[in-house]
C-alpha cells in the first residue's frame, strides 16, 4: 500500500513538473506562427485594412510571463529582420499576430542608433503638457501620415530581451533632432490596441 501511494506521488509530482515545462507566454497559434521561419524570416505585417488584420491590431496584449520561454529569442530575431526589411524605426509584436508586449524601437538618441527590444513595458511618469508630433505613421497603415498628440517626455520600465529591469528617462518629438520619446509611446500603444490615428492632433 506504501508503495503505491509513494508511486502516485512520484507520478503526480512528475505530471506537475511536465506542466511546468510546458508553460508558455505564447498560445499555440502564436507558437506556430512564431517557428513557421528562421531568424532571417520575416513576419508578414498586418494592415488595417484587411478586417481579420483590423481586429487583431485592435486587441490588447498580455505580458511576457517566462522569459526562459524558447520561442522569444526567435520572435525578437524575426521581429528585428522585418523591421530592417521594411526600414522602419519601430515595430510591435500585434503588429504581426502576436498579441503579448513586446515591440522593438530605434533608440535615434544614442550613437549608431541601435534598436533596441523592449518587453511588458511601462511608462510610469510623464509631463501635463503635450505636443504635435508631425507626420506620425505606422507600418500597418502604409502610405498614410498625420499629426499625432504626444507626450515630450517618459519615464519608463520595461525589461530587455535578458529579462533585466531598465528604467530610463526618454525625451524627443523632433524629426530634425529625434523623436525618440514618441517612438516609444507609438509602440506602446500597439500593446493596447491603439493606433496614432486614434490620437490625431485637432
Amino acid at each position: 500500500m506504501m508503495k503505491r501511494i509513494l508511486l502516485l506521488s512520484l507520478l503526480a509530482v512528475g505530471l506537475l513538473c511536465l506542466s511546468c515545462h510546458y508553460s508558455s507566454s505564447f498560445s499555440t497559434k502564436e507558437r506556430a506562427l512564431i517557428t513557421g521561419g528562421t531568424k532571417e524570416t520575416p513576419f508578414r505585417i498586418l494592415q488595417i485594412t484587411d478586417r481579420k488584420d483590423s481586429l487583431k491590431l485592435r486587441k490588447p496584449c498580455s505580458e511576457i510571463s517566462h522569459f526562459n520561454d524558447p520561442e522569444l529569442p526567435l520572435l525578437v530575431e524575426r521581429l528585428k529582420t522585418t523591421l530592417a526589411t521594411v526600414e522602419g524605426v519601430g515595430i510591435a509584436a500585434p503588429q504581426v499576430g502576436i498579441a503579448k508586449s513586446v515591440f522593438l524601437m530605434q533608440r535615434l538618441d544614442l550613437p549608431g542608433a541601435p534598436v533596441v527590444t523592449v518587453i511588458n513595458p511601462t511608462i510610469v511618469e510623464h509631463p501635463d503638457t503635450t505636443v504635435c508630433f508631425v507626420r506620425d505613421g505606422c507600418l500597418s497603415i502604409p502610405g498614410v501620415s498625420g499629426n499625432s498628440v504626444r507626450y515630450p517626455w517618459v519615464k519608463v520600465e520595461y525589461y530587455n530581451e535578458e529579462g533585466t529591469l531598465v528604467r530610463e528617462y526618454l525625451e524627443g518629438y523632433s524629426r530634425t533632432e529625434t523623436f525618440t520619446a514618441v517612438i516609444f509611446q507609438h509602440e506602446y500603444d500597439h500593446l493596447y490596441g491603439i493606433l496614432f490615428t486614434d490620437k490625431l492632433c485637432e
